[in-house]
């Protein structure tokens, strides 16, 4: 049965607090373990008495990790960093034996492992050698892709992998409209590799992974939404979910994304005609202390919408994880993010929730 879900917080990258379906949730729980869940109650715990105490309290280690797999990407997409080739930090890719070191360091307490930060996953010809690797250690994996790489044998080879969950970013139904946005892509091809996983997943009776569409809806494309969920009806793939687009410049807006379409814009208009963000940005954080993200080559940053890594929290070819999770470094951003989270130049344009429960 196809899902439709438009995240209320408007959850602009996929998956760090994701939203889970009842074979999705089965799933997740089958993966549990004391260790995972005494971990994650520390982890929860620590949140909110450093939201009572104004103090950054650390217990536990992260229950979910983004780990990149490369920053290279075949597509140019106009507001992403790998797409426009924008970089201040090297490309590259991750190398398989520094990340099962690091998955042995954490494995014990890690509930959640995004295959995804900058980049498309597939380009790195051991990315799923890693999603099995992680499969073995019953953590539960998620990637996104832009579909282009989803041949037959790789679709085969995703489903074997035992890779959870596969987010496919389709912002369009026809070429005209999809290729506006996904500069150089082909929709055709988006559409077949559903089609391969789809067909791979019967063939070999796997209920994973979770396939759905990602629509990032903006302006050009929003007359779509319901043709998308058509689409991912007649293809097979288990739910559709609608992204925001985050836009660098959203005051002018000079590519015209922000779509008319209030609940799917993560900015509003003000008195003066300009657009701001909706999210008034609440000093707390709870990505600060359940969740961070792993570049290619080992910095640690705090999450997602650190893109160039200027925040490093650490370095993993330096000192361990678990060292650098309770660093100095990381106890001041805490504490920058309860004292005064609009000044952090990263939050600024962020729309994910600010805790697990308002």
């Amino acid at each position: 049965m196809i899902q439709i879900n438009m995240n209320k917080e408007n959850v602009t990258n996929f998956a760090i607090m994701p939203k889970f379906n009842k074979n999705d949730t089965f799933n997740l729980i089958s993966k549990m373990s004391f260790k995972r869940l005494w971990n994650g109650l520390k982890v929860l715990t620590s949140f909110y008495i450093s939201r009572i105490s104004n103090k950054p309290v650390q217990w536990g280690l992260p229950i979910s990790i983004s780990f990149e797999p490369t920053t290279s990407c075949n597509l140019r997409c106009p507001e992403c960093p790998s797409g426009l080739r924008s970089f201040s930090r090297p490309t590259g890719m991750l190398q398989k034996n520094f990340f099962k070191e690091t998955i042995d360091d954490i494995y014990q307490q890690l509930v959640y492992l995004i295959f995804y930060f900058q980049g498309e996953p597939y380009l790195n010809t051991d990315f799923l050698e890693m999603v099995s690797y992680a499969s073995s250690k019953k953590i539960y994996t998620a990637t996104s892709t832009n579909g282009h790489y989803l041949t037959d044998e790789n679709a085969r080879k995703t489903v074997e992998s035992g890779l959870d969950r596969l987010i496919i970013s389709i912002d369009g139904t026809t070429q005209d409209v999809y290729k506006k946005y996904r500069v150089g892509g082909n929709i055709d091809k988006v559409l077949e590799g559903a089609k391969n996983i789809v067909k791979w997943k019967k063939e070999l009776n796997s209920k994973t992974p979770f396939v759905f569409f990602q629509f990032l809806v903006v302006k050009h494309n929003e007359h779509q939404i319901e043709e998308i969920k058509q689409l991912a009806k007649e293809i097979g793939v288990d739910e559709v979910r609608f992204k925001t687009a985050q836009v660098y410049d959203y005051e002018n807006d000079p590519n015209q994304l922000i779509p008319t379409i209030e609940k799917y814009s993560r900015y509003k208009k003000n008195k003066s005609g300009t657009f701001i963000p909706k999210n008034k940005l609440a000093n707390r954080c709870w990505k600060l202390w359940h969740a961070n993200v792993i570049t290619w080559d080992g910095l640690v940053v705090p999450c997602c919408f650190d893109k160039d890594a200027t925040h490093q929290l650490g370095n993993l070819s330096n000192e361990s994880f678990k060292k650098i999770w309770q660093n100095i470094r990381y106890k001041e951003f805490r504490s920058s993010i309860i004292k005064s989270r609009k000044n952090i130049d990263i939050c600024a344009n962020c729309s994910e929730g600010v805790s697990v429960w308002q």
